[in-house]
């Protein structure tokens, strides 16, 4: 099952003794505003899992809950910005240096050429776990298409916001799906959509040097909230506000994405990976007080 699912003491306490900055237990004030009404998911609790407060260019960008052990994001929490989707160019992958044995910056950085083993890198994945890691590409939980402005597509270019997934499932699937999410809440959503997207595990790794290195998802997730939308809008599209969720499965075959309400998210996750009962990704699945939808 998922490494996450366990604990590790020694370990644990090796890597977090090393943790400082923005890398947190709770979510920092100035990353919950990109939460709805300030509140992270909750029933997620593990010694291993991170808050990581997505900083670049001297500017916080989104919320990440971070795996130290399993070397991956468990979601990435982010408002949505308007965009045409267009792709950000020439951005270098970045590592986190506050998951780091020392750092004297907070913010994401390049990985230095020609690095050999790192003090950040029992924390966190590093370019050297993908390369030879075929069957497996770089997907980003908050991509740059859900983004507008240069810096905040620029931020998702860190492994902290990076799963492995299968490349027919992420070219010819859930791009795609991500593809469908903007376009809505572009047309639709008139005030700010707030977007937790996150994975699942089932025990896979991939491994470097044969040590396992970076857990892959066995499906992956993502919910939207946004309760100033435009009620006119076609029914076909308004039965999805204020919230609506898919999933997909990680995977060659059978990974079509199946679109549901943000409550049957919960149930499904509840049955599928290890939250505890009280797991909510929104406050109330963000159904405003008073809403005939209550």
């Amino acid at each position: 099952m998922a490494l996450w699912a366990q604990t590790f003491p020694l370990l644990y306490l090796l890597i977090t003794s090393a943790v400082r900055g923005r890398v947190e237990k709770e979510p920092s004030p100035e990353c919950r505003a990109f939460l709805y009404m300030g509140t992270p998911p909750t029933g997620l609790e593990n010694p291993s899992l991170q808050f990581i407060c997505q900083r670049y260019n001297k500017r916080p960008r989104y919320m990440t809950l971070f795996n130290t052990v399993d070397h991956i994001p468990v979601y990435s929490a982010y408002t949505f910005k308007r965009s045409d989707g267009e792709k950000c160019v020439d951005v270098p992958w970045m590592y986190e240096p506050q998951l780091s044995t020392s750092s004297d910056t907070e913010e994401m950085q390049p990985f230095p050429r020609g690095y050999m083993h790192m003090n950040f890198e029992d924390a966190q994945a590093v370019l050297d776990d993908y390369t030879n890691a075929i069957l497996y590409e770089r997907g980003s939980l908050n991509p740059d298409e859900h983004q507008d402005d240069p810096d905040d597509k620029a931020s998702t270019y860190t492994l902290t916001n990076v799963v492995p997934m299968v490349p027919d499932f992420t070219n010819r699937v859930w791009n795609k799906q991500e593809h469908i999410i903007r376009k809505r809440l572009n047309n639709y959503c008139h005030g700010t959509a707030y977007v937790v997207t996150g994975i699942t595990t089932s025990g896979n790794m991939i491994r470097r040097e044969n040590i396992n290195r970076v857990a892959v998802p066995a499906y992956l997730w993502s919910a939207y909230c946004c309760v100033d939308y435009d009620h006119n809008a076609p029914y076909n599209e308004r039965y999805k506000f204020p919230s609506f969720a898919h999933y997909g499965l990680n995977e060659e075959e059978n990974n079509e994405v199946v679109e549901i309400s943000v409550q049957k998210l919960k149930e499904f996750l509840k049955k599928t990976t290890f939250v505890g009962q009280n797991f909510q990704i929104f406050v109330g699945d963000c159904v405003p007080p008073g809403s005939s939808k209550n």
